[in-house]
């Protein structure tokens, strides 16, 4: 099953997620974290927000930084996966592929939503939502926003399952639909 966890910032959608993913797998089975955030070991304050999402995490986890999603899904297809955030993977295919100016990502796109399709085991995606703000006042700013709002609509038409998460609260965007329910 995959999960859309959606959210603003400091919303406690990487919490939620993080314990959802953890109740879908028996106790102790390893989850692989895909952390997608760009390591910067001169920001200290970004270094301590690293440390606080990875000490409360299990010990049996495995944590993988990486911007490449499609290849660790297709390299793991069968084992409980995290993957925390669709923004910081955006931002990092962006700064790859030019996208601030004339460039695309909708290859790195695609393939990762391939990917995600795929995916044959419990997978949550973190993201954070747009648009509940004014519009961004720079051009990179709309940009971004645009970008992500498009892959946030079609990862969630991947998944089966949505959810945004409001003050810790879930609110389930796009429910599980059951055989027979």
């Amino acid at each position: 099953m995959r999960t859309l966890v959606l959210g603003g910032i400091r919303s406690g959608k990487s919490e939620w997620a993080e314990d959802a993913i953890a109740q879908s797998v028996p106790a102790g089975q390893p989850v692989r974290y895909l952390a997608t955030g760009p390591s910067d070991p001169d920001d200290a304050a970004w270094a301590q927000r690293v440390a606080r999402h990875r000490d409360r995490r299990p010990a049996h986890w495995c944590t993988v930084e990486t911007d490449d999603i499609a290849t660790q899904l297709r390299q793991s297809p069968h084992r409980p996966t995290l993957v925390d955030d669709l923004g910081g993977w955006l931002t990092r295919m962006l700064d790859r592929h030019d996208g601030w100016a004339d460039g695309s990502v909708a290859g790195p796109v695609a393939d990762m939503l391939g990917a995600v399709g795929d995916f044959g085991a419990p997978l949550l995606l973190v993201s954070p939502e747009v648009g509940l703000t004014v519009v961004p006042a720079t051009e990179s700013g709309r940009r971004f926003a645009d970008e992500l709002g498009s892959l946030n609509q079609r990862v969630a038409a991947v998944c089966e399952e949505v959810v945004l998460v409001v003050a810790g609260q879930p609110l389930s965007i796009k429910p599980i639909k059951r055989p027979g329910v």
